[in-house]
């Protein structure tokens, strides 16, 4: 009896660890996540001065994940109150490595008939009108790096409390990341379309895109419902204000594809999937205003599934609108070329999309800063609870701006995959381009961010996080993320890709 009623106050004592929360400033925030392409700057100077990465040895590996993995890890908790002090050193090891004598280079040796072949495209095969680029993988894979270190993370009390969820109105890194999840998850879903685009199809019927659709939600749907049983059975720890009493994040991602296949008819209407994306939100936020559904959504009675799960359903065409948005953006990094048959030099090509890119976030953020401002705009606040306009916007333009942060490294260290002329020197290059560890994560990143979830859930049921002291806790979260990394490489290693 004593241990059951010491159980019961362990989960209370858990669940008000992570209610309640006001979350931090903006600025902190993006000083958090500017150690992301800071470490990329250092790790592509490793690659391009020295060759540090190739070929992958086993040391090579270690750096890899101390920089892309352990970085991140530092950045929110031991540097957490010092992020720019981190970046700074960074900064100062990359021009270190800069200044140093430029190692040697390693080319792939061909054979002589490979190499003609190669010459006239005809072995290598030609270049495709999608591409992977190298600034997209570290994007995505630093995304769901950081994302797999938060979900633990916020159990310990080393983790600072601004970084958690807030609890209705204000900014957080973790708000950040489910809104960048949703965001990097409509980047890739603008593949199909664009494949379908460039094959001079006429657009697939309705009724085919919601089939399909339905295809890829059920594994989303039935790992949702696994969640909420799991959740349930083991009398898990959980916060209900943030999705509701049944809801889930893995009931957001599987309803958005049938919705985006919906939406999508009104391209006929509306140019593009911004102008969809913002009038979505914008619908949304007045809706919010001009009823009483903003009131219901934060203190209504839960007396029916529909209220039980208020949050988490309302909250959807926010993120639906995040995830359009993140399909616009897709549409503009995936081609190869912004102009097709265009006799523009490689170089040229690149200098547009980077040029490209910043408008976007220019404008992005000028639309948050006019929804937001009390001066001069709308005077909104942030809420990830209700997933409002402003919030949106915030997640939109943080990500343009980190993707074409970047997008700038990119451009600088590895110009030879855009000047590349068939698929073998472009995936030469690619490797050469991308970090090991992020492109594992990026590879199978739904597949990794459950076994994280199955890996935080078993910590907490093994361990007091709430009574860990700071050295043991970067020690169990280094362990964490190293067994991840092992896992997602390993699956990279072997060719695996895990479809979900």
């Amino acid at each position: 009896m004593a241990n059951a009623t010491s159980a019961h106050s362990y989960k209370q004592l858990k669940e008000a660890f992570v209610s309640n929360l006001s979350g931090g400033s903006v600025s902190e925030i993006a000083q958090v996540c500017a150690v992301a392409p800071v470490v990329a700057l250092l790790w592509s100077v490793l690659q391009a001065r020295q060759s540090f990465f190739k070929p992958y040895t086993p040391l090579a590996f270690v750096v890899d994940f101390l920089l892309n993995v352990g970085a991140l890890l530092l950045s929110v908790t031991l540097y957490s109150g010092a992020p720019v002090l981190l970046g700074a050193l960074l900064v100062a090891a990359a021009a270190f490595v800069y200044v140093l004598p430029p190692g040697r280079r390693r080319k792939p040796k061909l054979p002589p008939a490979a190499q003609t072949k190669t010459s006239t495209g005809s072995a290598a095969g030609s270049l495709g009108v999608l591409s992977t680029k190298p600034f997209l993988t570290n994007y995505r894979g630093n995304m769901m790096a950081l994302t797999c270190i938060c979900i633990l993370a916020v159990d310990f009390r080393l983790f600072p409390r601004r970084f958690a969820k807030v609890e209705t109105w204000g900014t957080s890194l973790m708000d950040m990341g489910v809104g960048s999840f949703v965001f990097s998850a409509g980047i890739v879903a603008s593949r199909p379309v664009l494949k379908e685009r460039a094959d001079g199809g006429r657009g697939t019927p309705l009724a085919t895109r919601l089939l399909r659709s339905v295809r890829h939600s059920l594994p989303l749907l039935a790992l949702g419902l696994i969640r909420l049983l799991s959740v349930k059975g083991l009398d898990y720890a959980e916060h209900v204000s943030e999705y509701g009493v049944h809801w889930n994040f893995f009931f957001t991602l599987g309803f958005l594809p049938p919705f985006v296949a919906l939406f999508q008819s009104a391209l006929r209407f509306i140019p593009s999937y911004a102008g969809l994306a913002i009038l979505l939100g914008v619908l949304y936020q007045v809706v919010l205003e001009s009823t009483e559904l903003k009131a219901f959504i934060l203190a209504g009675p839960r007396t029916d599934l529909l209220s039980m799960n208020r949050e988490g359903i309302f909250s959807f065409w926010g993120y639906l609108a995040i995830f359009l948005a993140g399909q616009d953006t897709g549409m503009l990094v995936l081609p190869r070329s912004l102009n097709p048959g265009s006799s523009a030099t490689p170089s040229s090509q690149r200098r547009k999309l980077l040029y490209t890119m910043v408008a976007w976030s220019l404008v992005w953020v000028a639309l948050y800063f006019f929804c937001t401002d009390y001066a001069w705009g709308a005077g909104l606040t942030v809420s990830r609870r209700i997933a409002n306009l402003p919030y949106v916007l915030w997640v939109v333009a943080f990500n343009t701006l980190l993707l074409t942060s970047f997008c700038v490294v990119d451009t600088l260290f590895f110009p030879a995959f855009y000047n590349a002329r068939d698929s073998r020197a472009e995936k030469e290059a690619y490797d050469t381009a991308t970090s090991r560890v992020l492109r594992a994560y990026n590879r199978n990143g739904l597949a990794v961010f459950l076994l994280a979830n199955l890996l935080t859930g078993l910590v907490n049921m093994t361990v007091p996080t709430l009574d860990v002291g700071p050295v043991p806790t970067v020690g169990i979260l280094v362990g964490y993320m190293a067994v991840v990394t092992a896992a997602t490489v390993g699956l990279d290693v072997y060719n695996i890709s895990i479809k979900l």
